[in-house]
C-alpha cells in the first residue's frame, strides 16, 4: 500500500516541482537603474511624441527607495514588476519593458502611461 501510494505521488511531485520553476524563475528580486523617470502620455503625430504628466515622474535613489513630488518610499522588484511598497505611491505598479522604460500597471493592464529614464 505504501510503495503504492509512493509511487504515484513522486511522479505528480516532480511534474509539480518542474512546471513551478519557470513561475519562480521570473519573479526573482532585483533592482532598477537609478536616475530621474519622466512620466508621460504618447502624443500625437502632429504635435510632442509626449506629453509629460506633471506630478507623475519618480526618482530612483537607492536599490530599493524613490522619491516622488508626493515624498519618498520603498519599492519592490520583481521579475518584470516594480511595485512601490510604502510612501506615497504605496500599490502603484508599473511593468519593465527595458532598462530605462517602464510603463504603468492600472486594473491589472498595462496603461498609456510611460516613464522614461532621463538621467541621474
Amino acid at each position: 500500500m505504501i510503495r503504492l501510494l509512493h509511487s504515484r505521488l513522486l511522479p505528480s511531485a516532480l511534474v509539480g516541482a518542474l512546471l513551478a520553476t519557470p513561475a519562480l524563475a521570473q519573479s526573482e528580486i532585483g533592482t532598477v537603474e537609478r536616475g530621474r523617470y519622466v512620466c508621460e502620455l504618447p502624443g500625437d503625430a502632429g504635435g510632442d511624441v509626449g506629453i509629460v504628466q506633471d506630478g507623475a515622474g519618480f526618482s530612483i535613489e537607492s536599490a530599493s527607495r524613490y522619491t516622488s513630488p508626493q515624498g519618498g518610499g520603498t519599492y519592490l522588484r520583481r521579475g518584470n514588476r516594480l511595485i512601490m511598497t510604502s510612501g506615497p505611491r504605496n500599490g502603484d505598479e508599473y511593468q519593465i519593458v527595458g532598462r530605462r522604460f517602464l510603463r504603468k500597471i492600472v486594473d491589472g493592464q498595462p496603461s498609456r502611461l510611460r516613464c522614461i529614464r532621463q538621467g541621474r
